[in-house]
This record gives C-alpha cells, structure tokens and sequence, in this order.
C-alpha cells in the first residue's frame, strides 16, 4: 500500500567539519603522473587538476553557493520508502503553468540556478508575463539530497512513476509540461508515453530513444551518418558507463573517498560534453563546476547515482514495436551534445511538434545556454497551456 508524507521545506546546511574534512583531504592529494604533452587525450588533465584543486581550497566559497541555492523554495517529501527532495518555484504572472523539469548525471538540481528566474518570472527577465511556469525540479533519487544511506535503487520507468506521484498527488497538478536533458530526458520521455493524459507536451535537449530495430527501414543519409557517429561515441566515450553500468561499488570507494578523484571523474564529462572547443571555463567557471561536485561530496551520492547505469545496461527501458510518444514534443538540438540523431530520426519516434536548431551549447543546456533554452521552452508551450 502506497504513503506519501506531507512536504515539509528543506535547507542545505552543511556541518561545518564536513568542510574540514573536505580541505584536508583536498590538501592530502596525492597526485598521479601523466604522459607528458598529452593534455585531455587520456583523460582529465593534470595541470587542470591542480589549479582546480587549488582554488577549490583557497578561493572557492561554498557557504556562498549554499546561500544561493537556499533561496530557492526547497522541500522533502516521503514517498513510500523514497526520500525525495525538490525545489518548487511558484510562477510570477496570471496562469503560471507547471512544469516539471528534470536533470541527469553527472548534474544536480543545481544546474537550472541560471534558469528557474526566467522561467517562473518572465517580466522581471525582459519576456511577457504570460509565459510563467511553476517550476517543480527534483533531485533524481539516489542523487544529492533525494537520497539516505542504503535507500532503494530507482529505475527509469520507477523514477518517471514517482515523479507522477509528485506532480498529481503531492502538489495536485492534474496537467503539466516536463522537460529534460540525459537521464532527464529518459524519465521525461517515460512520462510522455506512459502518462499523456497528465502531460501537455514534453520539451527535451537530448533525444533518450531510438525507434524500434523493425521501424529502421528506408533510412535517409543523415540518419545513416548519425549512426555512424553514435558507433564512435559508443566505441570511444562510453568506458565510464561500462565501469559504471556493471561494478558501480568498486569504484564507489575511490570516488567517495577522494575528492579531487571525484572531481576528476565528473569533470572529464563536463569537458568532452560541453560545446567548449577544448576551453571548458568557455562554457562552465570553476564556482559552478565545483558547487555541482559539492552536491555529490557533501551527500555521498556518487555510488547511488550510478544505478541508472547499472539497470540500463541490465534491464533497460527502450520503445518496444510500434511504441511512440503521440504528446507534443519539442526538441532543442544543441550542436556541442553526445549524440546528435537528425531530425528525420526523432520524428520517428515521437509527435514532434518543434525542432530548434541551436547555433551553440552542449550536453549541459541549462548551464551553457540558459537565454537559449528558456526561449525554446516558453515558445513551445505558449500554444499547450
């Protein structure tokens, strides 16, 4: 029998020794060689490192951050065994519309900070009051503050059921938009196919869902070119989902008890995915990578958040024949993301409503691109509300 506790407002506030400890540990490292001229080929670059490193110790302020983020509305509701955190940001205007947005790995909640002002409050960032949304961005479970120690593993299909929960029994929002990025845009995606009743359309920057290996016919050349790309990327950048994806607690030890190797792993993906052209404080400064990192140190969550890795790889979530998404989809193309299917390839799959060529950005939208991606999202719903 299901039970959903009351929403009880939530905020960040970390001991103080927590800190200490962190700058011990950060002063302790011991580093690695490394191949000399070989910069990023090999992975995350040692002189990169140490200047990280370095001004994560000296310069970087997370009691700042903190205060950042706890001015946004943050709660913690108890939905059967599952401690779920979220921020829930009332629109400024008429008819704010709900809308659920979802984040991946390895992001936080802390990547919509640019984006959740002009989204809930349109007048004040120079839009039209007319296109607020209420904004409900949880911490996926198993990741930041969604989590307690030895709490049960979530899957796609499981996340997307619970954030249902959230959406229509918690907060009683009968219909909503959702919108999401990596695995983000999985339990988005879910949510699209498995409940249309309650979503008036689904926006995503990445595309989680390939049609049916007996829906592949008549290929066009871009499709064709885009498959070709998708075998280099599985060839070549997808080490950490095997490590991942099949003994995530091994490498649980090392990440969760080094910070700057947990530095290091995360931050390699926000260089390879970012649309930085080999200059990652282009696109993400150091305060933002590490206030995203803070998130998994100060919760130990980095080996709860490699489950989605582990059921994807074991039991994954695909369409199955003749499965396709009928809600309104919208799809941001940023040029700078992992996979990069042409439009032809999403319209397979799903309703697809608005497609937006984007002229920069990558993996990370929201922190890349926020102007961008705000004005995508509130002109694909201005005609579902």
């Amino acid at each position: 029998m299901s039970s959903i506790s009351a929403p009880e407002p939530f905020k960040i506030a970390v001991q103080d020794d927590v800190l200490e400890d962190l700058r011990q540990r950060l002063a302790l490292t011991r580093w690695p060689d490394e191949i000399p001229d070989s910069g990023w080929k090999f992975g995350t670059h040692l002189a990169y490192m140490k200047e990280l490193v370095d001004y994560w110790q000296h310069q970087y302020d997370w009691r700042n951050h903190e205060r950042i983020l706890n001015r946004l509305d943050h709660y913690r509701v108890q939905l059967d065994d599952i401690s779920l955190h979220f921020i829930h940001q009332p629109g400024v205007g008429s008819d704010p519309m709900p809308l659920l947005v979802s984040h991946g790995w390895p992001g936080s909640v802390y990547e919509f900070v640019n984006i959740l002002g002009p989204l809930t409050d349109p007048g004040n960032f120079g839009g039209d009051p007319k296109d607020a949304f209420t904004v409900v961005a949880p911490s996926l479970p198993g990741y930041g503050f969604s989590h307690v120690p030895n709490q049960r593993r979530l899957g796609i299909e499981e996340i997307a059921e619970l954030f249902m929960r959230l959406m229509t029994e918690v907060l009683g929002y009968s219909r909503f938009g959702a919108q999401g990025g990596d695995w983000g845009a999985f339990i988005t995606a879910r949510i699209g196919l498995a409940y249309p009743e309650h979503v008036a359309g689904i926006h995503l920057n990445m595309l989680p869902v390939a049609p049916h290996p007996s829906e592949r016919s008549d290929l066009t050349a871009a499709e064709m070119e885009f498959l070709k790309e998708a075998e280099i990327f599985l060839k070549e950048e997808t080490g950490y989902q095997w490590i991942q994806g099949t003994r995530p607690q091994t490498l649980s030890y090392a990440l969760n008890d080094s910070p700057t190797g947990l530095a290091a792993w995360i931050v390699e993906k926000f260089y390879v995915w970012t649309d930085c052209h080999g200059d990652l404080e282009s696109r993400i400064n150091k305060d933002t990578l590490l206030t995203n990192i803070m998130i998994y140190w100060i919760t130990q969550t980095i080996n709860s958040s490699f489950w989605l890795y582990y059921q994807m790889r074991h039991n994954p979530w695909r369409l199955g024949r003749g499965d396709r998404i009928n809600v309104p989809v919208a799809m941001a193309a940023f040029p700078g993301e992992i996979m990069r299917p042409p439009k032809e390839w999403v319209q397979r799959v799903c309703n697809l409503q608005r497609w937006t060529q984007m002229p920069a950005g990558g993996h990370f939208a929201a922190l890349e691109e926020p102007e961008r991606l705000v004005e995508d999202i509130r002109a694909f719903y201005r005609d579902l509300r």
